[in-house]
């Protein structure tokens, strides 16, 4: 994969951007000019993205982006593809870069959790003072997650904050966040701190880092990430599957959307049931008037209504 004449970038950096909305269009420009496809965040506590681009014009946006002083330090997840992962461009102005209900925690100015490196992590893991904490969407953590991880019954990360109760009983433990791709786990870490948690951690650079510097041990099942891709494999030394299909609950780590528009449920589903219940989850959902057509993949992009980065260029 490393000969592919694509890359996948995933990045994040928490600083200060003095004026967002004037940093939005200069870098949705920048994106533009270098024809990178993805979702970027800027809020003004920093940048959060994954695009995908040629190899020349990913390490041109990397270059470009790490000599920004704000930016100094900021560390890319670097993946291969074969093609572009994302159809179109969106640079989006937001409160915060992970939405959590958090605006007063930006983790470049607060204490937050220590970084624990891939390897370090494969070591330490199993001890029985440590609690591996997934702070990731249960449809996340459904499809793949750590051995013996500690998962949240959560639909959105906003949602994290209302669970601090039930992380009482590991308040004398060492606790470990740990998210895709690091950036849920710079807010996670940081507001337990904030409300007295002493030893917290976090796994540096996510499930995409670990998978990349280690063989992805004990790692079940597939990391969901936020591209075409959808799920990508991270264990290299003892795979399973442990998701299950949402019509008939055979192992299935296939993830698709109800074709239902009014349902979209996105679960994991198999082959088989995909074709027999015609990318439905349930039969009401398969005589729902606006059911999409099936076509094998369970992935209904969005339209692109005639989007070419050339024609919209903000200048």
């Amino acid at each position: 994969m490393e000969k592919s004449p694509y890359l996948v970038l995933l990045y994040y950096h928490f600083t200060v951007i003095d004026n967002p909305k004037e940093y939005r269009n200069e870098h949705h420009q920048l994106c533009l000019d270098l024809d990178l496809r993805g979702r970027i965040i800027i809020a003004h506590e920093g940048l959060n993205g994954t695009v995908s681009g040629t190899r020349e014009n990913c390490e041109k946006y990397m270059q470009i982006v790490s000599q920004d002083e704000r930016f100094k330090g900021i560390e890319f997840k670097v993946d291969y593809a074969n093609q572009m992962t994302f159809q179109k461009l969106n640079v989006r102005l937001k409160d915060e870069l992970v939405h959590a209900g958090l605006k007063h925690i930006n983790p470049a100015l607060k204490p937050k959790g220590k970084y624990i490196e891939p390897e370090e992590f494969k070591q330490i893991k199993n001890r029985e003072d440590v609690v591996i904490l997934d702070v990731r969407s249960n449809y996340e953590h459904r499809l793949g997650k750590f051995k013996n991880a500690v998962t949240l019954d959560i639909e959105n990360f906003r949602d994290f904050p209302y669970k601090l109760h039930e992380l009482e009983q590991y308040r004398d433990k060492t606790i470990i966040t740990y998210c895709t791709g690091g950036i849920k786990c710079e807010k996670a870490s940081a507001y337990l701190i904030e409300n007295g948690f002493r030893n917290v951690y976090q796994l540096h650079g996510g499930i995409i880092r670990y998978g990349l510097e280690t063989d992805g041990e004990d790692f079940e099942g597939k990391c969901y990430v936020f591209d075409n891709r959808i799920a990508i494999d991270i264990n290299r030394k003892n795979p399973s599957i442990i998701s299950q299909c949402c019509v008939c609950g055979t192992p299935s780590a296939r993830m698709v959307n109800c074709a239902n528009p009014e349902c979209n449920l996105h679960a994991p589903m198999c082959e088989e049931c995909g074709w027999k219940m015609d990318g439905a989850c349930s039969l009401e959902c398969k005589q729902a008037p606006k059911k999409r057509p099936y076509d094998g993949t369970g992935y209904y992009p969005t339209k692109l209504n005639g989007y070419n980065p050339r024609k919209n260029s903000i200048r």
